[in-house]
This record gives structure tokens, C-alpha cells and sequence, in this order.
């Protein structure tokens, strides 16, 4: 990092002028929106946003998601002084990427929050921009996926999780972090031909025609072979990419409200989504981060480098058909 530059650099995400370059202040101070990048609700002259949805209701054992957004934030400070590892570009730099803030609803009205997320995401997307968003329960990852496929058509869901989040429930209008993909099936906004799931080790006996890709099958393949695989059945449709923060080991990741033993490591997780550079993604999130449960931060900072890796994937294919 830029020694010179600490000493006068605070509070970019304030701050006028280019939003573009990597951000040097010190990573203890200043305001941390993700990554230092600028706060705005206005997208213009934007590539993509990154947003957060503060939310979680109903979550099967440890609540606490609602927290993920701000502390994926903070984990972020320490990532902005070099360009990401293993890539050989430098998205701050070659991308405008903008912090569009969280999501804003009523916690009392539950029943309104899956429209107020669908708005929300309508709102980046009609402004031509790219969405990533930091998360929340896994449930958000359903009304996002909504506003994608209204832009995009039918998406292949490439869904890193320990569990597969395809159990019956024929009520749309239920908020349940578990059912949210059979949902998108039968809704017909996920392509289950083309559709993926990765870490997989808890039971689930109908994963609507989904390919799993379990933590077991991970252990004993490199990781360039299960990206190679990801690739081959999502093909050149547009994608979504989610990461549910339990994919990843308790030991790497215990600040979760499902935590499942035998899953990945940190140092698989990043190559193989290195390793994903070329599918067509459009948009992504990661979720259930809950810093509660983790006093070392270990779990924001994984988020927060997945959250990179979405950033550098949807950038790498705007480069590429620039």
C-alpha cells in the first residue's frame, strides 16, 4: 500500500471524484462502505453495485444475518490497497463499482419484504448496472433472482451451500430461507438443466434436476476440474451465482446460522471460483454471514472475499466482450 497516501486518504466512500482506482486510507478508519467505494443511489456512469440486505426471519438455528451486510463491510477495508490476488486485472481500477447502500423495509411487515427486495433490485438493474449483494438469510437470494430473470430470462444458478435449499413448499408467498430454489424451478426462473450445486452434505432426496457437485466429490478433485465441471453445465446462458457463507467449513467459517462439518476450504473456494472466469454471470450474492457467532471476524472476511471473486467474475466477461 501507498504509505504517503494513507496519511491523507479518509473517507472515500464520500469523498468527489474518480470512482474508479484502488483506495489507500487507513483500513481502522474511515467510512466503510464496501471495498471504499462510493455511497450513491445514483448509478450513472456505473458499472455495477454492490448492495446489502440487513435481513433474516425464520433462520433454522442461529439468527444474526442482518449483521452480515455491515461487518462483510468492514472485513472489505483490508482488501482495497492491491489488486485481487490470482487475477491478472485489477477490477476497482478498470470498473466503476458503487456501494448503493442496503435495502429499506418494514422488519414488522414481513409479508411486504419480498417486493420491497424485488423493487430494490429493479431499481440497479433498470439503471443498466450490474448487482452483487451481501447478505442476509439465503432467502433473499429468491427475489433477486426475480428481478434477474425479468431482465435476463430463464438463469442457470450456480449455488455454492451445504444444503440445497430445494424442499417442497408450493407457497409462494411464504419467507423461508430453505425452499427458496424449489421455488425458482417451479417458477420457472432457474434452469435446472443448467443449474449447479456445490459443497452439498446434508440430505435432501429431490433436487429438481439439479446437479450436486458434494463437499465429498470437492475433497477428492482439484479444484480446476470442479470449475471445469461448473462451466460444462451452466454453458453460455446468463448466470446467477450464490454463496451461501456454510459452504464453507465451520472451522473457516463459524459465524453461520447453519454450520455443517466436512465442508470446503477457504483455499478451494477461491480457486475454484478463480477458476470460473468466462461463465456469463449476471449478478450474485453471498449470505448468511453472521458475525455474532464469530468473534474473530474469520466468517465477514471470507464473505468479503467472496464477494471480490463475484465482483472479479462479472467483470472478467464484460471484459472480455467489451
Amino acid at each position: 500500500m501507498s504509505l504517503a497516501k494513507a496519511r491523507s486518504n479518509v473517507d472515500r466512500a464520500f469523498a468527489p471524484g474518480d470512482p474508479r482506482g484502488l483506495a489507500f486510507e487507513n483500513a481502522f478508519g474511515g467510512a466503510t462502505s464496501f471495498l471504499r467505494r462510493q455511497y450513491t443511489k445514483d448509478l450513472t456512469g456505473f458499472d455495477l453495485a454492490v448492495t446489502g440486505i440487513p435481513f433474516d426471519q425464520a433462520v433454522t438455528h442461529r439468527p444474526g444475518t442482518r449483521f452480515g451486510a455491515r461487518a462483510i463491510r468492514e472485513a472489505s477495508s483490508l482488501q482495497t490497497f492491491d489488486p485481487p490476488y490470482y487475477w491478472d486485472f485489477d477490477p476497482l481500477s478498470e470498473f466503476a463499482i458503487a456501494d448503493y447502500g442496503d435495502l429499506a423495509f418494514d422488519y414488522a411487515k414481513i409479508s411486504d419484504f419480498p417486493e420491497a427486495l424485488r423493487a430494490h433490485a429493479r431499481s440497479i438493474l433498470e439503471q443498466d448496472a450490474g448487482m452483487i449483494s451481501l447478505g442476509g438469510d439465503h432467502y433473499v437470494s429468491f427475489p433477486i433472482l426475480q428481478a434477474h430473470a425479468e431482465k435476463y430470462g430463464p438463469l442457470a444458478l450456480v449455488q455454492f451451500d451445504a444444503h440445497s435449499d430445494t424442499w417442497p413448499d408450493d407457497d409462494m408467498t411464504r419467507v423461508d430461507h430453505g425452499t427458496m430454489f424449489y421455488k425458482a424451478v417451479k417458477s420457472g426462473i432457474v434452469d435446472p438443466k443448467r443449474s449447479v450445486q456445490v459443497g452439498i452434505r446434508t440430505v435432501n432426496p429431490d433436487t429438481l434436476g439439479v446437479t450436486t457437485i458434494d463437499a465429498r466429490a470437492v475433497h477428492e478433485a482439484a479444484p480446476g476440474a470442479v470449475a471445469a465441471q461448473i462451466k460444462e453445465i451452466v454453458g453460455d446462458g446468463p448466470s446467477y451465482l450464490t454463496f451461501d457463507i456454510d459452504c464453507l467449513d465451520p472451522a473457516f467459517a463459524p459465524g453461520t446460522g447453519t454450520p455443517v462439518w466436512g465442508g470446503l476450504s477457504s483455499g478451494q473456494a477461491a480457486a475454484i471460483l478463480r477458476d470460473l472466469a468466462g461463465i456469463n454471470i449476471v449478478g450474485g450474492d453471498v449470505v448468511e454471514v453472521s458475525p455474532p457467532y464469530d468473534t474473530t471476524g474469520a466468517t465477514a472476511i471470507a464473505g468479503a472475499h467472496v464477494a471480490m471473486e463475484l465482483i472479479c467474475l462479472w467483470c472478467w466477461t464484460r471484459r472480455q466482450t467489451a
